[in-house]
């Protein structure tokens, strides 16, 4: 729901000392936007050289914030009351980005917590 608009690659400028989860900051149409790499954010592999992110501008209070992604995908519309709380499936680790989880007919489908996503520590 918090999602303003799906963008191509942008070019960035680089922020020096930044928590190397920002990948930089976008001119999204004069305005400035804070770009969050997720693959660095959940701590997975880098993204290949050639292969450019996609921007996914979220709205967070009265700001916005991208995120780099690697593709988007379908849209799916799911009904609220089917979201499995993800502190109940796992008491081995510590779930903090995950909001929740639903079932989908082949697979499972993870709901990102975007507050928490965006946190950067400095």
């Amino acid at each position: 729901m918090k999602v303003q608009e799906v963008i191509r690659y942008l070019e960035m400028t680089r922020v020096p000392l930044a928590p190397s989860v920002v990948r930089g900051l976008i001119n999204l149409r004069g305005q400035i936007v804070t770009a969050v790499d997720l693959r660095r954010r959940l701590e997975l592999t880098e993204r290949p050289v050639d292969q450019s992110p996609m921007n996914v501008v979220i709205r967070m209070d009265d700001e916005a914030v991208s995120l780099l992604v690697d593709e988007i995908g379908d849209v799916y519309e799911v009904e609220e009351r089917l979201l499995n709380d993800p502190l109940r499936l796992s008491k081995a680790w510590p779930v903090t980005s995950v909001r929740g989880v639903y079932k989908l007919k082949d697979r499972l489908l993870l709901v990102l917590d975007t507050e928490k996503v965006v946190q950067v520590a400095a």
